[in-house]
């Protein structure tokens, strides 16, 4: 199974030690996105989404309880992604290890 990493424009994706870390691995699948475009990164989706499911107009009066929601949310819940679904995804599914 090939692992999907989606990497945004930024210059350290495309330092030195890139081609040799991608060579080691044959299983990452590199997907980079438009130049200036956040709105089709993905994970600004996810992150809209947890706001507004876990911060927006909350009651919990502790940060670590609300940081304790909010990673509950990102773990359980998947994504749609329309960007993803042209090239064959169709759910971003934030992973913590």
């Amino acid at each position: 199974m090939n692992i999907l990493l989606l990497w945004d424009r930024a210059p350290w994706h495309s330092g030195a030690p890139i081609p040799a870390v991608l060579e080691a691995n044959p299983r990452l699948e590199i997907l980079s996105f438009p130049t200036a475009s956040p709105e089709l990164n993905p994970q600004e989706h996810v992150w809209k989404e947890a706001r507004r499911a876990v911060s927006h107009n909350h009651r919990l009066a502790r940060l670590p309880e609300l940081a304790d929601q909010f990673e509950q949310h990102l773990t359980t819940e998947k994504f749609v992604s329309s960007f993803l679904n042209r090239y064959g995804y169709t759910t971003l599914r934030p992973m913590f290890i």
